[in-house]
């Protein structure tokens, strides 16, 4: 009895391995590249026919002091940095099952919590191991774990245990080919599902030769998928990337430079002049309401030598994406978009208020309430929580344990705490289970005099 559970459960984990694997075969793929590969452009380079985006690479660090949420008004998932409120990533149902994460990393522990948190919102994690650039390798991340292999097979294998998508590694070739090929058998034997190859050295740039005899050497060697990367400079069209694939001999293709300066490099059918091509980048930016900032950005990468033309010149003094519309022509595109998320936001905050209070009202008579706030960023320590100081209180005055019940409706929670025989509440929903406990108990300290009302009132943690 006890073969046949073993002999089910490896059937069960190869049925999965070989999914990952097909997942990754005969794909042409969006290579990461750092602030160019926001929402935006991965929907014009799956538009375009992309079959897999990557994400820019992002810091473990980051990611974990993010906060997840759903935008009403964009119909994205954002992951909110909470310490100043900026977007850190965001993605849609528009690329649900073809966009991977790319984490920046150096701690296998790290690596997985940020795994197995993002993994509801992404198709598969990606370790980078092969940033040669000095912030990623003096951190112990991208290039480094080349030269470190015990920290980056901990790293594969204590993220493939977290989580129940495939993990791939995307790495640069080492001065040979067989300490490539020892180096990737190792990554092979650690669980990756693929194995992204840039068949450059650390220390060489664009201008040299990609080393495609080397990538062909490692597809040989190995079992799991290998996605040939590094070929920009011969490729200008879709014909040219399957001549890449051919001369590797690789599963699938990731393509970056020649993408980022003209994303129907992954149209069979049609190129598209780099006006329309900026149009449609321009069109995303606007739908998603991307920051400013990262718009020129791309819009300048597409634009390269022509940033010295006339028009070119012109883009460079622009100051809002407004102003970028009117140079393409799109100015009516650009407030027609803006004129719907003005009404649709009028109209969330009318369902919210009139939500909020439809659900006030269900509050018991019996209980004591204030419209309190819980942000976890202001407490340094699990000591400093309102539920901590609340339990410390109740302790030290002899009174029972507080108990707390929770309500939740349409994925919202409220929460109620009994402390000595009355109750307290915020009259805030929350998305957050433990935050609606937090606030309750926030609610019961102000009544108790412990927290001072006025003060939390002053700091915007009370708001009625």
């Amino acid at each position: 009895m006890q073969i046949i559970f073993y002999l089910l459960i490896f059937a069960y984990i190869n049925h999965y391995e070989m999914a990952f694997n097909d997942f990754y075969s005969n794909k042409i793929i969006l290579a990461p590249m750092v602030r160019m590969n926001t929402l935006p452009f991965r929907l014009i380079a799956l538009e375009q026919g992309a079959d897999i985006v990557y994400s820019e690479e992002i810091i473990d660090h980051k990611l974990l002091r993010c906060q997840r949420r759903y935008n009403e008004l964009l119909d994205v998932i954002e992951y909110i940095d909470k310490t100043d409120g900026n977007v850190i990533f965001q993605t849609c149902s528009k690329e649900k099952g073809k966009v991977i994460l790319q984490i920046g990393t150096s701690c296998a522990d790290r690596a997985a919590r940020v795994a197995s948190i993002m993994q509801q919102d992404v198709a598969g994690i990606d370790i980078n191991m092969g940033c040669p650039k000095h912030f990623s390798v003096s951190g112990g991340m991208g290039a480094a774990l080349l030269s470190n292999k015990e920290t980056a097979q901990k790293i594969i294998q204590n993220v493939k245990k977290s989580v129940s998508i495939p993990v791939t590694c995307k790495i640069r070739v080492l001065g040979t080919i067989e300490e490539t090929i020892s180096f990737c058998k190792l990554m092979e034997e650690s669980g990756v599902s693929a194995i992204a190859i840039h068949g450059r050295t650390i220390k060489e740039r664009p201008h040299n030769q990609n080393r495609d005899s080397y990538i062909e050497a490692i597809a040989k060697e190995l079992s799991v998928p290998v996605i040939a990367n590094g070929g920009s400079n011969d490729i200008e069209s879709y014909e040219d990337i399957i001549k890449f694939r051919k001369v590797t001999n690789c599963s699938s293709v990731m393509v970056a430079r020649s993408a980022q300066y003209n994303c129907s490099v992954f149209n069979k059918d049609t190129h598209l002049e780099l006006d329309d091509m900026i149009k449609l980048y321009l069109k995303y930016a606007i739908d998603y309401d991307n920051f400013f900032s990262n718009t020129k950005y791309c819009i300048q990468s597409m634009l390269r030598e022509l940033q010295d033309t006339r028009r070119g010149k012109q883009f460079l003094e622009t100051a809002t994406v407004e102003q970028i519309s009117e140079i393409w022509n799109m100015s009516d595109y650009y407030h027609e978009k803006k004129q719907e998320m003005k009404t649709k936001l009028s109209q969330l905050k009318e369902e919210n208020v009139a939500g909020h209070q439809a659900k006030k009202l269900k509050i018991e008579n019996d209980t004591s309430t204030l419209d309190a706030i819980f942000i976890r960023n202001n407490y340094q320590n699990q000591d400093d929580l309102p539920k901590s100081v609340l339990l410390r209180f109740s302790k030290k005055n002899k009174m029972p344990t507080p108990k707390y019940e929770t309500r939740n409706s349409e994925k919202l929670f409220q929460a109620t705490v009994l402390v000595d025989g009355k109750k307290y509440a915020s009259t805030r929903w929350v998305k957050n289970k433990k935050f609606a406990e937090q606030e309750a108990a926030l609610v019961c300290l102000c009544f108790l005099k412990v927290y001072d009302e006025n003060e939390m009132r002053r700091k915007g943690l009370i708001t009625s």
